[in-house]
């Protein structure tokens, strides 16, 4: 097991209307600020609670939402040179992890005068980041509270990673409210993913104490959301269970590590721009049949803390019907099955594969991977 290493970074505010009050939080760092949006927060409304609490509390603010398809290069490029042509205090982003990824880009980079390729090729930040302060409005986000940045890199449509320096995020923000807005399909498909990063993070080479705990903590709650509560004692709405198991389940990749099933996706989304829950849901009973021929323990205890399996179920049941209760809720969400259904060839998906195993984050996975194994779980799930 991996050293246990603890920072208490960032704060954390989890509850319904906290948006409300995102103005009174904010004042601790500025009072001038570049406000990134996922656009399609502003066709439902939500944008404009998050501006009308900044405007209440006379915070002086613009609006960057020209983020078409995600975070690379060229839109953090645009959006740095706005940023400093505004003399900005801070960032803040609300949205998926594409808003999310461009915020924090902007905020690692802003004082730097060499240009983002340079970064996102190796060379190290020399300057002090801007305060970011982050509204996840998506349940779940595999990098918000570490120090590494996905950025599409806009000349190869291969992710990279942004090293970003200690004390950059200095609030997530999550609340449930946020979230309602989000379809039912997109509800359960992003319940899986988050279920997958918890059980990823579980089985991971870099897993702690302290991870597990987290963990273990994430299933337990989703199991309460996608599933109802066994007992009458747990009232919590719904989407309230999902923004907390996202937020555990966040904390414990970073805790711990995102696993093969996240890598993939994280690379199938940059290159072809297919939603990464999808791409984690196919995954993730391939993932939990290749873990089970070395980490069978850990995915039965999953699998009876989600209620997959009963508590006296040997450790082979429990596993199968781990991934047997993903797979029926794949099919009840008439969400796709197999990556074939998502119009990408196995040969576009072979580049994905090579981008993964170009990235530091393969040493940390479940088990010891090259490409060539990511590619034998695509193969599997095609």
């Amino acid at each position: 097991m991996s050293d246990f290493i603890f920072k208490i970074q960032p704060n954390i505010v989890l509850g319904s209307y906290t948006t409300s009050r995102l103005g009174q939080y904010v004042k601790d760092w500025g009072s001038k600020f570049m406000v990134i949006v996922d656009p399609i927060l502003k066709q439902v409304g939500n944008a404009d609670k998050v501006t009308k609490s900044l405007e209440d509390r006379s915070i002086d603010f613009f609006v960057f939402e020209e983020i078409p398809e995600g975070a690379d290069t060229e839109v953090i490029t645009n959006a740095l040179s706005l940023a400093r042509q505004a003399h900005i205090h801070g960032i803040i982003a609300v949205g998926g992890s594409k808003a999310i990824n461009v915020g924090r880009a902007v905020a690692t980079l802003y004082h730097e005068n060499h240009e983002v390729y340079d970064f996102i090729d190796g060379s190290p930040t020399s300057t002090a980041p801007i305060p970011l302060i982050a509204l996840p409005t998506t349940i779940r986000d595999h990098f918000l509270f570490t120090d590494r940045t996905p950025v599409v890199d806009a000349r190869s449509s291969k992710i990279k990673l942004l090293k970003s320096p200690p004390g950059l995020c200095k609030l997530a923000l999550f609340d449930p409210n946020l979230t309602v807005t989000l379809t039912e399909n997109q509800t359960a498909a992003m319940a899986i993913e988050t279920l997958a990063i918890a059980t990823e993070a579980y089985l991971s080479q870099k897993a702690t104490f302290f991870s597990d705990m987290i963990a273990e903590k994430a299933v337990e709650l989703l199991g309460y959301a996608i599933d109802g509560s066994p007992t009458l004692t747990i009232t919590t709405p719904q989407e309230v269970l999902y923004s907390q198991a996202g937020c555990m389940a966040s904390l414990a990749a970073a805790s711990s590590s995102i696993g093969a099933g996240s890598l993939i996706s994280l690379c199938v989304n940059s290159r072809f721009k297919i939603t990464k829950p999808l791409v984690a849901s196919i995954l993730f009973p391939y993932i939990i049949e290749d873990a089970s021929k070395f980490r069978s323990d850990r995915l039965a205890r999953v699998s009876r803390i989600l209620r997959a399996a009963p508590a006296d179920s040997s450790d082979n049941d429990a596993v199968d019907a781990l991934a047997e209760y993903v797979r029926q809720h794949i099919a009840k969400a008439n969400l796709p099955a197999r990556l074939k259904d998502l119009n990408v060839s196995i040969e576009q998906l072979s580049l994905s594969a090579e981008d993964g195993g170009e990235l530091d984050l393969i040493t940390t996975v479940q088990r010891s991977m090259t490409s060539d194994d990511l590619f034998d779980l695509i193969k599997q799930a095609f």
